[in-house]
């Protein structure tokens, strides 16, 4: 699997947004999945550098390329090849920087009935070098042409529509056709409820079909060293048909929103052949993991969002083609719950980490300092001496 130093062998977050870099139009045709040690990379370095220096004169700015059409581009491509659900949190966050508005909802109405072209592990068997060698995502693109707004501009001065035109399929086995995907209807879902109002996530590529539609009860993890302490316990009450809920791994929680959302099954559980099971939480998991498991859920535990108040023995309702996450309790009790609640105490209520839990924003919103959002322009500040 590491065939060399320097790039991402699956279709983690790294080559995800490598992905995304090339399908906005930010970086040269063919940028996303030369492999580091490939010549070809080289190559590629020496044109941006030289295409840097073009684009001063064209006067071609980020903002003219970062358009609404580039990131519609995106989010479709995102589906095609089966992409981290990393990618939606860092696109939001982009577009919010260059005064583009994009939502969670934007990626279910534009892309979640897509399909998933590209057989590429988590979500299939080969691998990122396997995917440059059968043509990259110029061929993506070229499959899925039909749903791209073409004439988006991208850095080398070109369309999109362009860059793509010659594009070869060199292994229909790693990058199928549209007519033939690999995995139908697979693009990121954004599901909805009392227990997610404000949206969360799952990646149906990398998910169990036979959970998608599943209700089960509780597990409760507090925080991710709760979920450490008791996982391993063998007289921990929980079977495979249970939701594994762990709370406080948010933007605020954690802080910094870890990677942590996929958590590990329970020994016990493992025993008996079991792969999967639902997990919930509002954390983020690697472009690496597998599984049904259902991410960023907005508001987050210490915000105080739904999930802060879900209990060991509640049940909840995973209903991904409805898009839908239920608590199964009525409004009353939910609503009485919520009044309880107390917001935890941040370890640390000073310096940086006061100003980022302060002014971070929700997993819906890109998980951006609120101050930062928005264009600022190329203002130059006066000399310090």
């Amino acid at each position: 699997m590491h065939r060399s130093h320097g790039h991402c062998m699956t279709m983690g977050t790294a080559s995800t947004m490598a992905s995304m870099v090339e399908a906005l139009g930010i970086g040269l045709p063919g940028n996303a999945a030369y492999p580091a040690v490939d010549g070809r990379r080289n190559v590629l370095a020496r044109l941006a550098g030289r295409r840097a220096v073009e684009m001063v004169h064209e006067d071609l700015t980020l903002s003219k390329i970062l358009t609404r059409e580039a990131f519609e581009n995106a989010i479709k491509t995102l589906a095609a090849i089966g992409g981290s659900t990393n990618a939606v949190i860092h696109l939001i966050a982009m577009a919010g920087r260059i005064g583009v508005k994009l939502t969670v909802d934007d990626f279910d109405r534009l892309a979640s009935e897509l399909p998933c072209l590209v057989n590429l592990q988590p979500s299939g068997k080969y691998l990122m070098e396997d995917f440059c060698y059968a043509g990259g995502l110029p061929v993506v693109m070229k499959e899925i042409a039909q749903h791209l707004h073409l004439g988006a501009i991208t850095a080398n001065g070109q369309t999109i529509g362009q860059n793509i035109a010659d594009a070869q399929n060199y292994n229909t086995e790693v990058i199928k056709p549209l007519g033939e995907p690999f995995k139908d209807k697979a693009g990121i879902a954004v599901l909805r409820g009392n227990l997610s109002p404000r949206g969360a996530v799952i990646k149906p590529s990398a998910a169990t079909p036979a959970l998608m539609v599943h209700t089960g009860r509780a597990v409760v993890f507090e925080n991710i060293e709760d979920f450490h302490a008791r996982i391993d316990d063998e007289d921990l009450d929980i079977d495979e048909n249970c939701i594994m809920v762990l709370k406080n791994c948010g933007p605020k929680g954690y802080p910094g929103m870890a990677e942590v959302g996929n958590m590990p099954l329970p020994p016990k559980v493992l025993r008996k052949g079991i792969t999967d099971m639902v997990r919930i939480s509002d954390a983020r998991m690697s472009g690496t993991a597998y599984g049904t498991v259902v991410l960023h859920t907005a508001p987050e535990a210490a915000a105080g969002g739904p999930l802060a108040v879900v209990q060991n023995g509640d049940l909840i309702e995973l209903n991904v083609p409805q898009r839908k996450l239920q608590l199964l309790i009525s409004d009353e009790e939910l609503a009485h719950r919520l009044s309880q609640w107390t917001a935890p105490a941040p370890p640390l209520s000073s310096g940086y980490w006061k100003l980022y839990v302060d002014h971070v924003l929700q997993a819906d919103e890109g998980v951006d300092l609120d101050f930062l959002v928005g264009k600022r322009g190329s203002f130059v500040p006066h000399d310090n001496h």
